[in-house]
């Protein structure tokens, strides 16, 4: 596919390119933000399975600007090119070690808000596929249970399916609101949604990895829509030249990853080759 065809497809694909961002998806964190208001008041974030950096890069311009003393704490198993005010820890967010590397680079403080976009790689079975990110967000949770203040805040993606309730469910203990929202910039033909859990308490109430069966009560929390009113559709083909705009020109990707899924590392040797 050309250039120019996957810019006409995707208006959000261009407009990230056009602002600076790394990727589409920090238009995602940004109209989370503008319903939820989740960086209002924050120092301290966590931002799980970052890269390569959009997110981080959302925090850093919002919050390292405003205030010297913000603290952002990125991770994942890839590397991610630097970013102003964010620290990283290449690791894997399923072991209790990450967790002891987040609280040294928080000065042993607490987060205000811990945020998760990752994804597994999806097999293409739907229920499957909806299974293995719930487990992923336990993951995540898991950790945000011993790094989040009291009060503070968890946001993380989700695929929806017909058994999030046994999700949903487990972060109503732990959170005193929890909805599900959509961003705008995210694809209606699109599963994912995100689950935004406001207002942290700490209990001693366990955990457990999903299990789609049983008798469950299926308590359900409220699904929306976050964004401007006038925002982009994600579904919609736009021209090029959008009128009252800049006349258009291509740019390339703003931060070309530094390790791409083509990129090996052979036996013995430390360094990336192809």
């Amino acid at each position: 596919m050309g250039k120019s065809s996957k810019d006409r497809r995707d208006i959000y694909y261009r407009k990230a390119k056009e602002e600076g961002w790394r990727a589409r998806s920090a238009f995602k964190l940004l109209q989370l933000d503008l319903k939820y208001n989740l960086l209002e008041n924050v120092t301290k974030v966590v931002d799980l399975c970052a890269a390569p950096g959009s997110w981080s890069q959302v925090l850093s311009q919002r919050l390292c600007i405003e205030n010297k003393n913000a603290r952002i704490v990125a991770v994942d198993l890839q590397p991610m090119a630097p970013l102003p005010g964010v620290v990283q820890i290449q690791g894997d967010i399923t072991k209790s070690s990450t967790v002891e590397n987040i609280l040294i680079h928080l000065d042993e403080h607490k987060a205000d808000l811990v945020v998760c976009d990752g994804a597994p790689d999806v097999i293409g079975l739907h229920s499957m596929d909806v299974y293995i990110q719930g487990q992923l967000i336990i993951s995540a949770l898991k950790i945000a249970r011993n790094v989040l203040r009291d009060g503070g805040n968890f946001v993380a993606k989700l695929y929806r399916g017909k058994n999030n309730h046994c999700l949903t469910n487990q972060l109503k203990k732990l959170f005193t609101y929890v909805e599900v929202a959509k961003p705008k910039c995210s694809r209606n033909s699109s599963i994912e949604a995100f689950v935004v859990c406001l207002g942290y308490i700490p209990n001693e109430c366990k955990i457990e990895n999903l299990q789609w069966f049983g008798d469950e009560p299926k308590n359900t929390v409220r699904f929306s829509i976050c964004g401007e009113e006038d925002a982009f559709d994600s579904d919609s083909t736009y021209p090029l030249q959008l009128e009252g705009e800049e006349e258009y020109r291509y740019r390339e990707p703003v931060q070309a990853p530094i390790a791409p899924p083509y990129y090996f590392v052979p036996s013995g040797t430390g360094s990336l080759t192809r």
